[in-house]
């Protein structure tokens, strides 16, 4: 009974080499890592979400540019809608004020809208992205690095045989043991890993779609929208242009 309960996971790591336990802490590295872009993006993903729904309620059913450029000057930008529509604002106002006085803002104003607007999904997008390859690098690699370990305890087994001469359990249950626990901690490194890559690319995806939507209809409003009273157009003001209701 006491041998038996000495063959647990600290007898079999204890007999590891040093490239065993090399495997093991790129493992628990990759695990560590992994569990943690998981709960920032996790995170970053709830917060976002939230944040956006609220802005979004907020444009739709505001009276004017000028009421959302106040909210956003008061409460900043801190999600990816209010951060398009406050660049897109300010690109209008500045065209108006000060037209192609550069290279960068050469073309006409719906020309200077739409780059700069295209600009801001661009870094979005890279926002958005950013630590996914890492993570799905970790869930491709993860269980070939457990391969590894395997193939290593089996290498180590078919010493252990080849020195006794007999392949008895004792010979070879350390050996093996360390070949399987390699395995598992592989998939349990890489599982994780795979399915939270998938729940954030579709996230992603999604609302990613949900901005390129707004930026349409964004960049309609400003270079289409009416004055507030719906009288004749005057000179452009982006305090001037109202909001329509609805999403």
């Amino acid at each position: 009974m006491t041998e038996t309960a000495n063959l647990g996971l600290a007898h079999f790591l204890g007999q590891s080499d040093a490239v065993g336990k090399t495997l093991l802490a790129i493992l628990l590295l990759m695990s560590f890592t992994s569990w943690l872009l998981i709960a920032r993006k996790g995170l970053m993903q709830f917060l976002r979400k939230r944040r956006s729904a609220a802005f979004l309620d907020f444009f739709w059913n505001a009276t004017s540019l000028y009421e959302v450029q106040a909210e956003i000057s008061t409460h900043g930008v801190n999600e990816p809608f209010a951060h398009l529509s406050a660049h897109a604002m300010h690109a209008k106002a500045h065209h108006a004020k000060y037209g192609a006085a550069k290279l960068a803002e050469a073309g006409s104003e719906q020309e200077f809208l739409t780059r700069t607007i295209k600009k801001v999904l661009d870094e979005e997008t890279m926002q958005l992205e950013s630590g996914l390859t890492l993570l799905a690098t970790i869930g491709a690699t993860a269980p070939f690095v457990g391969l590894f370990g395997t193939v290593w305890g089996v290498y180590h087994a078919l010493v252990a045989i080849g020195m006794s001469g007999a392949g008895t359990l004792d010979k070879v249950a350390g050996p093996v043991g360390e070949a399987l626990i390699m395995t598992g901690l592989g998939l349990a490194v890489a599982i994780p890993a795979v399915m939270a890559y998938n729940w954030l690319a579709r996230s992603n995806r999604v609302l990613t779609a949900r901005l390129d939507a707004f930026a349409f209809e964004l960049l309609s409003f400003l270079t289409l929208g009416q004055t507030l009273r719906g009288t004749e157009p005057a000179a452009p003001n982006v305090h001037a242009m109202p909001v329509r209701a609805g999403a």
